[in-house]
């Protein structure tokens, strides 16, 4: 039995214990492969940055009203980065095994590219934490996006949310990362 909320990782690991085939551990699971947060007490408090993205193809008429500011519901662009910073204060109450953190600062980006008529969104969360602001930042994009996606629904059913995911993240014990696009 799949623990719930572990989702499609948990396919390399035993459902009774938290170390992988590979000899990598889950750390929101237990020995006994229960879901537990993570205890952060004896972690060091440090400076903390994670940048995120996600992409809506919104397909050329649902493309032009956005550009052209068309849509009853009101400024999308505009919505949207509200919705996101929002999203990302919003972090632990959506995602069982967050921490609560006290973000110092969260940015949400809406561009629109002509060529693939999509919405790029790309966020950034940061704070002085025990640890990490990749769930915000992944959070933030994501609910901008999902936002951009209700927004425009009337004049399309084809929209199409990819590509969220992490571009960079700073901070803590573990390395650094960015994603090399």
């Amino acid at each position: 039995m799949i623990p719930w909320g572990l989702g499609i990782g948990v396919r390399l690991f035993h459902s009774s214990c938290s170390t992988g085939i590979d000899g990598t551990t889950l750390s929101h699971v237990d020995a006994q492969g229960s879901a537990r947060m993570v205890d952060v007490i004896d972690k060091p408090v440090s400076e903390r940055l994670a940048v995120a993205e996600a992409v809506v193809d919104l397909g050329e008429e649902a493309y032009i009203a956005v550009k052209d500011n068309q849509l009853k519901k009101g400024n999308v662009l505009d919505v949207a980065q509200i919705a996101g910073i929002h999203g990302a204060k919003l972090t632990s109450s959506l995602i069982p095994l967050c921490h609560n953190i006290n973000l110092t600062h969260v940015n949400v980006k809406l561009e629109l590219v002509d060529r693939s008529h999509c919405v790029r969104i790309v966020t950034s969360a940061q704070a002085s934490a025990k640890t990490g602001v990749e769930m915000e930042a992944l959070t933030a994009a994501t609910v901008a996006a999902l936002t951009v996606y209700d927004m425009c629904k009337a004049v399309s059913k084809r929209i199409v949310i990819r590509e969220v995911r992490l571009l960079k993240k700073t901070g803590g014990q573990r390395s650094d990362y960015e994603l090399m696009l």
